[in-house]
């Protein structure tokens, strides 16, 4: 009959009365100074025992663990947003943009599970390059007009404050702004015969970071005939809604860029009613 031997110097303890010693490792043997019988009744009371604790841990452990996951779930964080019209008229949520200014932006913090903490917030918008902010807003949501040209970065912080308790929040990466240096051309004549090409005057396409802007345009005896304020408006060829005579007239535009160009454009436009761009003749 075959018995089992410690693999090391045993310690003694309770199971010691069932035959058993308990070796550094760990691990019960039977003792070799029991009978057969003895020996199997043991191995039927100990090792039960032993699977029983092994499975009440791992229980343990996985309970924890989904604890642990209901926590991180219930902490109190934020979505923040960036919202703009981009240049095609439509109304963008992004984290980053390049293009022209003024650009208006709104800024949205979005908190989740708030819970019983109060949220401090703090936008921080930062020009490239420069270690302190020229503006903070203390803000849930916040909306800015940028009106310069460079590289900006708008960061969200949060202080969400419970009694004595205080959870910082910070935005992994911070909204980036980048606006491009002032461009601003004027044609010299324009065609308002119906034909849909080149009926309106206006500024050349492409134009950017035009900030302020207004032109007029005068007869030759120094009429005002028309005006406008936005780079994207024109002059139809009308006065008083009825056609102006076609022949030269004088523009001037006041115009001032993001980077703080300033524009002062005065020049002769020709209106060319009777011009027909497919053909290039006059009719």
């Amino acid at each position: 009959m075959g018995y089992f031997r410690c693999c090391s110097p045993f310690e003694r303890g309770s199971l010691q009365d069932l035959g058993f010693c308990k070796p550094s490792c760990g691990r019960y043997f039977a003792d070799p100074m029991l009978g057969y019988e003895e020996e199997r009744k043991a191995l039927l009371f100990i090792l039960p025992l032993h699977f029983m604790l092994h499975r009440i841990l791992l229980f343990l452990g996985l309970l924890w663990g989904s604890c642990g996951a209901l926590w991180a779930q219930d902490y109190p964080t934020a979505n923040p947003q960036m919202t703009f019209i981009n240049e095609d008229g439509n109304e963008t949520t992004d984290t980053q943009y390049d293009g022209s200014a003024p650009l208006a932006v709104t800024f949205t913090a979005n908190p989740e599970n708030v819970g019983n903490y109060t949220p401090l917030y703090e936008w921080r918008f930062t020009r490239m390059g420069e270690s302190k902010p020229f503006l903070v807003r203390n803000d849930e949501n916040t909306q800015y007009t940028f009106t310069q040209s460079g590289s900006f970065s708008v960061e969200l912080f949060i202080s969400f404050v419970q009694g004595t308790d205080t959870l910082d929040y910070a935005m992994d990466e911070a909204f980036v702004l980048t606006f491009s240096e002032s461009k601003l051309e004027v044609p010299n004549a324009f065609t308002p015969n119906g034909d849909g090409i080149n009926d309106v005057f206006r500024v050349k396409e492409g134009y950017k970071s035009i900030v302020s802007f207004k032109a007029s345009v005068f007869s030759r005896w120094g009429k005002k005939l028309y005006e406008w304020n936005d780079p994207a408006g024109g002059w139809d060829g009308k006065s008083g809604g009825r056609n102006v005579p076609d022949g030269a007239y004088y523009l001037h535009i006041e115009a001032r860029g993001a980077d703080g160009r300033k524009y002062h454009i005065k020049k002769v436009i020709n209106l060319l009613r009777g011009f027909t761009e497919s053909t290039g003749s006059a009719q």
